[in-house]
Order: structure tokens, then sequence, then C-alpha cells
């Protein structure tokens, strides 16, 4: 069940009733509704599935106590790294082992031996990424006493499998979101309403510029070996922009959907595409992941403390495990070294925090670098995306290198597909919508709030009639 699908059209009006009006009584009863309207949503996709989650949640749940309860180091330790270990060991079965297994076998095949990989026909539990992490920290913050453990098995469930959240995102903390359930939510007109602004400009996201940009970066990406030049880039820039409005919708969607629910989640994305270099890049794109690594993973390594080839070493490891972390294939390996090597320069020229301050055009030769940054940044984004896009790194590098070596500049993509200009020219108002509203969660708010929200449904209405892609990229992380 989609987000934008007719199915969840009918599905969310049905739980924002049944909340107010009828299970409004007591936090108790909002969060059991919001439990079961959890479970069936994800059942949804596959019911089987179901299980595995309530036993991760109630893994986490029950060693989590036993951390807080036991005595002494020993049996903390075991608590914790047994729900490490299953946690870790469920994600590695699903999503890993099949990408080990042939990778094994074609290396014993590359030095002579005939070896056929042992693969399990398992799919993907949808989400298992995403509330695998939201245990995994709950865990490691009660075994490093930064909080306490959650004794109510009712809301501790809700922080694991809220709907919204649950299948991509935003990766939540217990810190953030335990506190909101654990008491009694009351009716909030003005949240509500910035919630359904939320919610329609992620459809926009989606369904006007995400799903409309795949069909041209598909046919770009799946015939790369016959486009020119600028085809080549035009399917980069196509993709660049897929998957921002895909994952960056579904996100204002998460959000704004809580915010009929009287519940704030993080912010998972803040204009992106307008960094001034790569580390600013990082702390505006998939906020939520990028904090997760920098917290459980980066920051125990040492961080930015210590020599600077123990710095260049963490860089490369929480690069490449945040690459890994979206899927089992070289590719996204390739993809998050290649941000590795991006970040290097500014990490060793002690640059990577140089951009912190709210980006402000005074048109100066200040504001003609920063837009120059801003063009360089997103550049350099776009040739990574290749490898993420690709299907494998010789299609990546073959498709990067063709850029260079074709060197045809004619409007070949451009004059054979139906509306490309006016894909472009759309693009281009999308980004100017977004600057101008850089400040806001989301540009529909505010004053002209009736118009802009009329325009907003009519897109979403005229392109997702004649819109053939549904779903979600982040979907198979």
């Amino acid at each position: 069940m989609f987000f934008n699908s007719l199915a969840f059209a009918i599905f969310l009006p049905i739980v924002f009733f049944l909340y107010w009006f009828v299970f409004n009584k007591t936090k108790s009863s909002q969060n059991a509704l919001l439990i079961v309207a959890s479970y069936y949503f994800y059942s949804c996709w596959d019911w089987r599935f179901l299980f595995l989650l309530v036993f991760s949640t109630f893994l986490d749940y029950y060693t989590g106590i036993r951390i807080e309860k036991s005595s002494n180091d020993k049996g903390r330790k075991f608590w914790f790294w047994l729900s490490i270990g299953v946690n870790l060991g469920f994600l590695g079965i699903f999503k890993y082992y099949n990408f080990f297994s042939a990778s094994f076998a074609q290396m014993l095949t590359t030095v002579g031996f005939k070896a056929s990989p042992l693969l399990l026909d398992v799919v993907l539990p949808v989400g298992i990424s995403f509330y695998t992490f939201h245990g995994l920290s709950y865990v490691i913050d009660i075994y490093f006493k930064r909080i306490k453990a959650e004794y109510n098995f009712v809301d501790y469930s809700l922080f694991v499998s809220y709907f919204p959240l649950l299948v991509a995102g935003p990766i939540e903390r217990a810190t953030h979101l335990l506190p909101e359930v654990k008491v009694k939510r009351t009716f909030d007109y003005n949240q509500a309403k910035e919630g359904v602004c939320q919610i329609i400009w992620g459809l926009v996201k989606k369904v006007v510029i995400a799903d409309t940009c795949a069909t041209y970066a598909n046919a770009i990406f799946d015939n790369y070996t016959s486009m020119n030049s600028l085809s080549l880039i035009l399917g980069g820039v196509y993709f660049a922009f897929q998957i921002y409005g895909d994952f960056s919708g579904y996100s204002d969607m998460a959000l704004g959907m809580s915010k009929l629910f009287g519940l704030e989640l993080l912010r998972n994305f803040n204009y992106p595409y307008f960094s001034r270099d790569i580390a600013e890049f990082w702390r505006r794109w998939h906020i939520s992941l990028s904090s997760w690594f920098r917290d459980y993973l980066y920051i125990p390594l040492g961080g930015s403390k210590g020599s600077k080839v123990m710095q260049v070493r963490n860089v490369f490891i929480i690069f490449v495990v945040s690459g890994f972390w979206h899927g089992a294939n070289w590719t996204y390996l390739a993809w998050g070294f290649v941000n590795a090597v991006y970040f290097l320069p500014l990490l060793l020229l002690n640059r990577n925090r140089s951009n912190i301050d709210e980006i402000k055009l005074n048109w100066n030769w200040d504001s003609v670098r920063t837009i120059a940054s801003i063009v360089m940044t997103f550049c350099l984004s776009t040739i990574a995306w290749v490898f993420f896009r690709a299907k494998t790194i010789t299609d990546a590098c073959l498709y990067l290198k063709r850029i260079v070596v074709n060197r045809e500049f004619t409007s070949q993509y451009l004059v054979n597909e139906r509306y490309n200009y006016e894909i472009l020219l759309m693009i281009g108002l999308f980004v100017l919508v977004e600057w101008n509203n850089r400040t806001r969660v989301e540009p529909i708010s505010g004053k002209y709030n009736t118009v802009k929200l009329a325009l907003a449904i009519t897109a979403i209405l005229a392109f997702g009639t004649y819109s053939d892609y549904k779903e979600f990229i982040y979907f198979q992380f």
C-alpha cells in the first residue's frame, strides 16, 4: 500500500477519524489504534513478515529491560550483544546473504575453482533496514546509559512500528519519539493544516517530479550505449531529481501525516541540492541516516579526533558502510566510496564545517562563488548517482566514459522523446520554488495557501493520471 495509492487515500482518513473521534480518550487507546493501523499497513506488503517485525520489537524491548536490570557488566554485555547479533543476523540473512554467497562463488571461479552459489529464495522484508536501526539505536542508548529502558510494551511497539516511518524512515531515535508517544495528544488545527500542506508537497515531489523524471531516466540508463553525451548528462540530471523527489517526497508525507496525529518526526531533508560542498550535502540529505552513522559508528571510531590517517579511515568506513546499507550490490559500495573521495579534500583542508551558515545571495562576487559552488556540488553528486542507479560498476564507468568520449551534444533525446523540453522547464520551476522557500519546511503554507494548494492538487491529479511509475525507490532498502 503506497502513500500515493487509492488504497492509502482510503486508509488514512479512516485512521484519522478513529484516532480523534473514537480512540481519543486516553494515550493508551490512541497508541493501540496506531499500532493496529501500523500492523495492518505493514501486512499489506506481505503479512508473513509481520511476525519478523513483532519478534524484532519484542527482542529489543526485552533485552533493553534486561540490560538496565543487570547488576554486572557481564550480564549487560550478554543481553546487549544478543540484541545486536540477532538484529544484524536477520538483516544479514535477508539482505546480504545472497550477495556474499554469489560474490564468493564468483571469486572462486575467477581463480580457477568451479563453484555454484547457494542462494536463498527469500524476499527482502520491506523496511527491515529502517526498523532494525530503530531498535539498534534504542538498545545502544540503554547500554551506554543515555536513556532508561521503556517498560510499556505498547509505547515501545509504536516507536518501532509507527506506519508513516515504518518502511522508509526517517530513522527515529527513542530520545525524540518515545517522549511524544508517552503523552496523550490533543488535536491542533494549525499543526494538522501544516501536515496537510506537507503531505501535498510530498505528493508533488513524488508524482509530479520523481515519477515523471523516472520515465526519462529509465529510458536513458537502459539504452545508454546508444545515447550521446548530452542525453547521458540529461539522464544523470533526471535521476538526481527522481531520487530526490521520490525519497524527500516520502519523508515529507511521513512528517505531514504525523502532524495529523499530533506527532513531530525528525526532519530528513533540508534542500540538499542547494549545498555548497559535499560535507554540507550530507548534513542536508537523509539526515536521520547520516546522523545515525555519525553517532553510532563515526564518533565511536574516533570521529575527527586523532591523526589525519585515522580521520581518513573513519570517513571511508562511514561512507562505504552507508553505501552498503542501501543495498547488496557493488554499485552502492562504489557510490559510498566516491562520496568519501569527494569528502576527503574538505577533511584534509579542515573545511568540512565551513558551510554551516544560511545561504544568502547579495548579488556580489561572493554570491557568484556561492552559486558556482552549489552547481559544482550538484554536478559531483549527480556523477555519484550514476553509480547508485547503474546495474553494475562496469555500466556506471561506461556511462560516464561515454559522456566524455562521445562529445556529441546534439538534441538527440530531446527530439526523440515527447515533452522533454516541458519536463526540463518543470524541473527549473521546481528548483525556483524550492529556492525561494529554502528557509521553510514546504512552500504551500502561508500566503495564498488556498491557491497554492489547489494548483498542487491539480498537478498531482494531472500527472498521476498518466504516471506508470508508482513505487518508492527506498522501499527496496
